[in-house]
């Protein structure tokens, strides 16, 4: 037994430091970096648009909120935003966070910024191509996501209809996989050593109360889980993004000397001491990148998925929503949890050095008890808890959705029943390579979907220009949305 685990990790160490490598990360970046060329800088030329039409809208339009009727499958464009918050706001932005310090120096945070900058087109890409391609399925849902604009959008293309089948199954496979292990046993277990530390709580416990809960919510289907994220998804991040604004503003003397750190380290600049800062450029590079990727998302075909499910027609009001999450996610709570471990004097401000033996969750944890006292770990506890677990009713949708392409809208009770069993499994088990392998599923997903996204690109730009044409300059013109249905009913009729 121990020489197969054995072979499993050596083969995991393998296809990881493949998935997870520089070209990947250039890949996953430069998807971003064409996407935003191609649509003229879009994030930056229409921040007021983009930001009026999203978050803007949410005090004062009530179609942004309003719920749908009950036999409406659809949810609202705020309750796509909150779940797919939900299942990227979690353990990367505080454990992720740390580690990227850590291993990257502070330098890494400047690369995060960068794949967020760059990752917030990839995922409006990723957004406008989901909602365009979305089907209704057997129970009147909306399903979309990489699998359906890999099948129908790629596979449209002259020679490329089997090419399109097989991405898209494997888009899937991974996504089912990467499910119960990012996407769940990996929170899970987060969570069951944080409460076990932080109150004395047993994982089995906490591992037994977290599988009700969740069974309560993921059973119920999409309309239960969004219902649930878009309550808990503001609660948590507003607690945690005060917390450690009261960290930094307590220590307001430290805030330029940290940016001007990252900086610094970002470049692997010489200290006043002559020594280098962080882990030099590579090391920042990289893990900035990685980390950036695994707390945002953009580019994995993850929260399109949820994102297709939205009662909104136009793909690009969707795919700006896409923009808000990956700033809300990694420009604003990423952020601020670094400047919380450094503004808190737990790294030098000269060198880049951290000064603490504490790694992952237990350096925020130690940042917020600067401030908080002993009640600073039971915070980081509790938001932990919040984070995972919102994180793991994000995922089941992802996994739901993925397994329904396999198998049929039949078979998605068994996924969520299974599912929500491991969730057990995930508390009371020493998870370090479900760890390893999480992260290597979650990687395999990102190369079918830039496939699908890259060849796309054309199919984006088109829907973009159409946009802009008509809400920009007001041109008379039919939205290219609707075409599209046109020929959708078309093709089922025939």
């Amino acid at each position: 037994m121990e020489g197969f685990t054995s072979f499993i990790e050596s083969l995991n160490n393998t296809i990881n430091n493949f998935v997870w490598g520089v070209p990947m990360l250039v890949m996953l970046v430069g998807t971003g970096i064409l996407m935003t060329i191609l649509t003229n800088f879009f994030q930056v030329r229409n921040l007021t648009h983009w930001w009026g039409s999203t978050i803007g809208k949410v005090f004062t339009d009530k179609e942004v909120t309003e719920h749908t009727a009950s036999h409406d499958k659809q949810i609202t464009q705020f309750q796509s935003l909150c779940t797919a918050l939900a299942a990227t706001i979690g353990t990367g932005n505080i454990a992720g966070v740390s580690a990227a310090i850590i291993s990257g120096g502070p330098g890494a945070i400047f690369w995060m910024w960068i794949v967020a900058f760059f990752g917030m087109m990839t995922n409006f890409s990723e957004n406008v191509l989901g909602i365009f391609y979305r089907r209704r399925n057997e129970n009147n849902e909306w399903s979309g996501g990489a699998m359906y604009y890999l099948r129908d959008g790629l596979g449209s293309y002259p020679g490329c209809k089997v090419l399109g089948i097989v991405l898209a199954t494997l888009f899937s496979c991974f996504c089912v996989l990467a499910s119960f292990g990012i996407g769940n046993m990996s929170q899970i277990n987060s969570i069951a050593t944080n409460m076990k530390n932080a109150f004395s709580i047993p994982p089995i416990v906490t591992g037994i109360l977290l599988m009700v809960f969740a069974a309560l919510v993921i059973v119920g289907g999409l309309k239960r889980i969004a219902s649930v994220t878009e309550k808990l998804v503001p609660f948590m991040a507003i607690a945690y993004v005060l917390g450690a604004l009261i960290i930094v503003i307590l220590h307001i003397g430290n805030i330029i000397p940290a940016f001007a750190l990252i900086f610094k380290g970002a470049f692997a600049m010489k200290a006043a001491t002559g020594g280098i800062i962080g882990s030099g450029v590579k090391m920042a590079v990289q893990w900035g990148m990685k980390r950036g990727v695994f707390s945002n998302e953009a580019g994995l075909g993850s929260s399109v998925m949820v994102h297709s499910s939205s009662n909104v027609k136009e793909p690009v009001v969707q795919g700006m929503w896409g923009i808000f999450e990956v700033f809300a996610d990694t420009l604003v709570v990423c952020t601020l949890t670094a400047l919380a471990i450094m503004c808190s004097g737990l790294v030098d401000l000269t060198t880049g050095e951290v000064l603490t033996s504490a790694a992952s969750t237990a350096l925020v944890a130690e940042a917020f008890s600067t401030v908080f006292g002993t009640f600073g770990a039971k915070f980081i506890a509790i938001a932990i808890l919040l984070f995972a677990f919102s994180t793991v009713l994000g995922w089941s949708q992802y996994g739901t959705k993925a397994f329904e392409y396999l198998f049929g809208t039949k078979a998605i009770k068994v996924y969520q029943i299974i599912f929500v069993a491991f969730i057990v499994i995930g508390a009371t088990m020493d998870l370090s390579l479900a760890w390893e392998l999480s992260d290597t599923f979650n990687g395999l997903m990102a190369i079918p979907n830039l496939i699908g996204v890259l060849c796309l690109s054309p199919t984006v730009i088109k829907i973009v220009n159409n946009y802009i044409a008509r809400v920009f300059h007001k041109e008379d013109i039919r939205p290219m949305y609707s075409v599209f249905e046109d020929v959708q009913r078309a093709q089922e009729q025939a």
